[in-house]
């Protein structure tokens, strides 16, 4: 039976009400219904929201209850050291910790109530990352490699997928093609002498000198294809390296120096700021999907010196560095009229434990943790779902990794039942059991 197409799935007409209680009687129940209706929805929005994504990916797990998710009503050990303080969406509050980013809730989103049962690293990673619980028989693409395989490909010479400086081990291509993998910039963007690895010709080769070579390698790929009597197969690697180092619109790209000194400070001097500013460098030059990877994030101990303080002191740890970053990010993706079509994300692998440890840390706990999108054409100044009153589990409105990777895909115009082929040829469909999380459609 094909559903009629409806613009407004939460309140269906008496039609579609009387079509679900026929599918009783052969074996579909509502849920599986509003289900059905809600892939519908996805597989006929083909027009992207967002044409790139930013990925702010915090490793090791970051606190929700120290970020996103304050608990001031609860006892000390649950609440820990940080309040809440207000934002620019009215009723939402975030950490003291994040000043300028509580200017930019307006157009941004949290969820509170994203829940997982994975509280291992690289397990909670992939299921995060890729919207698939791990599969030991088969390890699914991330977000990042599966935009790049649905793109076309890119006229600019820039890969469609870059990680900076690097990308978490479950953050690749899974069973896609090599040509998905994440481009990794292998250098701090923070460091003076930045530079792209792979990205400079070798001393005494010029581009001419590099053509002749590339042409030389085509022809021997033609001789021996002539002599197994088989079309030759193109290096994707190879061809997507040559496109780079030739391009000068591409090397241009990864050029910070051409930013303002005030712009650079304004993002601040450490990794997560430079690396958000290239980011934004690269997504204005057309790459559709762009990692940043923070690593740090597990704090085991001494969480308000990591959090907050940093070890040197002067409100150098890791939530204001971020704060500082983030909120540069969105200020500079707005003024330049590209935060509409700009997907952000900020999230972890999961939170951390409700009460404080004997370090004065908090564990990793998967069963309820926060996630913050901005821009990309979702409705912001919202919070989402709620965990309890100790931050310990959903208390309403549970949401899946599956449900966070279908909405991803249906703002970026992928349709979560568009089928992969894994390479023994098994069809693999994008998403499979996730649920659009339709708040964050404006």
């Amino acid at each position: 039976m094909k559903f009629p197409p409806s613009q407004n799935l939460a309140t269906p007409s008496r039609r579609h009400v009387l079509q679900a209680g026929a599918l009783l009687f052969g074996g579909l129940n509502c849920v599986d219904w509003f289900r059905i209706r809600q892939v519908q929805a996805a597989q006929n929005s083909s027009e992207p929201k967002a044409k790139a994504c930013i990925l702010i990916w915090l490793d090791g797990g970051p606190s929700h209850l120290d970020m996103f998710d304050l608990k001031p009503n609860a006892p000390q050990e649950v609440r820990g050291p940080f309040r809440p303080i207000e934002t620019s969406a009215p009723g939402v509050q975030i950490s003291e910790t994040m000043p300028f980013t509580a200017r930019w809730m307006h157009h941004a989103a949290l969820l509170r109530s994203v829940t997982s049962p994975l509280g291992e690293h690289n397990l909670g990673a992939h299921y995060v990352l890729t919207g698939y619980k791990p599969n030991p028989a088969l390890l699914y693409p991330s977000y990042g490699s599966v935009l790049a395989h649905h793109q076309p490909a890119s006229t600019t010479g820039l890969p469609p997928y870059i990680a900076i400086p690097d990308y978490n081990s479950m953050a690749g291509e899974g069973y896609l093609p090599a040509q998905c993998r994440p481009f990794a910039l292998g250098g701090d963007p923070a460091q003076p002498n930045f530079k792209v690895r792979d990205l400079n010709l070798y001393p005494g080769i010029d581009q001419l000198r590099l053509s002749r070579r590339k042409q030389f390698l085509a022809d021997l790929d033609q001789f021996r294809a002539a002599a197994d009597a088989s079309p030759p197969s193109a290096d994707p690697a190879l061809e997507q390296a040559y496109q780079l180092i030739t391009s000068p619109a591409s090397r241009k790209a990864f050029e910070l120096s051409a930013e303002s000194a005030d712009v650079r400070q304004r993002y601040g001097s450490r990794t997560i700021g430079q690396s958000c500013l290239l980011a934004r460098r690269l997504v204005e030059a057309g790459v559709p999907f762009v990692t940043v990877t923070d690593r740090g994030w597990d704090t085991h101990d001494n969480l308000y010196n990591r959090l907050k303080e940093g070890y040197t002191g002067g409100s150098v740890g890791k939530v204001p560095v971020l704060d500082q970053a983030l909120s540069s990010l969105l200020q500079d993706l707005h003024e330049r009229r590209l935060l509409s079509q700009t997907l952000v994300l900020v999230m972890g692998e999961f939170g951390r434990t409700p009460k404080l440890n004997t370090s004065a840390g908090r564990d990793h706990w998967p069963r309820v943790f926060s996630v913050f999108l901005a821009g990309g054409g979702l409705q912001g100044g919202q919070a989402l779902g709620r965990s309890d009153a100790h931050g310990e589990s959903p208390a309403d409105r549970p949401i899946l990794p599956e449900d966070l990777a279908l909405t991803i895909y249906h703002l970026l115009g992928i349709s979560p039942t568009h089928e992969f082929h894994t390479s023994d040829g098994r069809p693999v469909p994008v998403n499979q059991g996730g649920s659009l999380i339709q708040e964050l459609l404006a």
